[in-house]
């Protein structure tokens, strides 16, 4: 995703940042964040000179005077007094942690040819994901059961919050894995969830939200954020819920800049086919081919949404082994629908 960075609002002056900069995307600016007032790195003295005095022309002009905030740095060792010019621009990373059903892939005691496959792409943890932004914060899509293996799998070792979709166990059964991240990072886990939801957790782990004498020694630490259908914000990054059906209760999907994750999804409400306007990355649930399924979207019915969202590209998860293997699945898709897989990391 290409955005605003509010994070270094108040910072220093904006510059571009292009792909293949440290933030993901590629280029020769690379922005110094902590630096108030320092021109962006570039990959050649030319660059450097024509983008310095470029920068130094308009940040100084009368014109931006009454606009944009003053900020205070040095110029070719001049000390300046500047303003942020440029939007800040970055790509965040959505790493699919696990893109399987409540009972993964493979079944236990299945011996069907996808259960079998030795494709690594056809053996499917239970579903969640987890995105890096722009300025390195982790913000985690659900936390199953599958929870620990994953993020050691991915690399992974801290949180700045999750996001739970909804209640059910595939979804929440690895909350007390966060143990370890609450140790060694000495901070609680932010967990942003609708009532009923925050409920069915403090209900099933009571001890992590246990207060005073009754708290146990080594419990997760968390902190507890009910959200509404309104935007919020987790560090510096604002999230919208996208509410949904899934059988006979509803779940939350988020969208977050130019990318929208819904999973568990039966059926879309109207109302929040306008939240997913101008989305060009869609994370969407797609159980199987055929034979309809009374919680979850089997592929006609997920394709209907594609094509209502119409965004650039489309990855499906919540998959079964009914899917098939993965390496023929997705060559039945419309061109920009594709079949997600574990580990598969994507940028927007």
């Amino acid at each position: 995703m290409c955005r605003d960075f509010p994070g270094l609002r108040g910072k220093g002056p904006g510059f571009p940042v292009f792909p293949g900069t440290p933030g993901g995307c590629a280029g020769p600016f690379r922005y110094l964040p902590e630096r108030s007032g320092s021109l962006p790195q570039l990959s050649s003295p030319v660059l450097q000179a024509a983008c310095g005095l470029g920068v130094f022309a308009l940040a100084t002009a009368p014109d931006f005077a009454a606009s944009v905030p003053v900020h205070c740095g040095r110029f070719f060792g001049v000390p300046v007094r500047s303003r942020p010019i440029f939007t800040i621009f970055a790509c965040m990373k959505l790493t699919f942690l696990g893109t399987g059903t409540s009972q993964g892939v493979p079944v236990i005691g299945c011996r069907c040819k996808v259960c079998t496959s030795a494709d690594k792409r056809d053996n499917r943890l239970r579903t969640s994901a987890a995105i890096v932004t722009d300025n390195g914060h982790i913000i985690l899509l659900d936390c199953g059961p599958d929870f620990r293996y994953q993020m050691l799998r991915a690399g992974l070792s801290d949180l700045d919050g999750i996001l739970f979709t909804h209640q059910h166990s595939d979804h929440t059964a690895g909350l007390d894995d966060v143990r370890p991240i609450c140790y060694f990072r000495s901070h609680d886990i932010d967990l942003y969830a609708k009532k009923e939801v925050m409920d069915s957790l403090k209900a099933r782990f009571a001890y992590v939200f246990a207060k005073g004498a009754d708290r146990y020694p080594g419990a997760p630490t968390v902190a507890e954020h009910i959200i509404t259908d309104e935007p919020f914000y987790v560090r510096d990054v604002r999230v919208i819920p996208i509410p949904a059906n899934h059988g006979w209760i509803d779940v939350t999907g988020y969208r977050i800049g130019n990318l929208a994750y819904l999973t568990d999804v039966k059926q879309m409400f109207e109302s929040s086919y306008r939240l997913l306007e101008g989305v060009e990355v869609l994370v969407l649930n797609c159980l199987r081919h055929s034979d309809p399924h009374p919680t979850h979207m089997i592929l006609p019915e997920a394709l209907e949404v594609v094509q209502r969202v119409a965004p650039k590209r489309t990855y499906f998860t919540h998959i079964s082994e009914a899917m098939g293997f993965a390496a023929q699945a997705e060559t039945l898709f419309p061109e920009g629908v594709h079949l997600a897989y574990d580990t598969l990391e994507i940028e927007f």
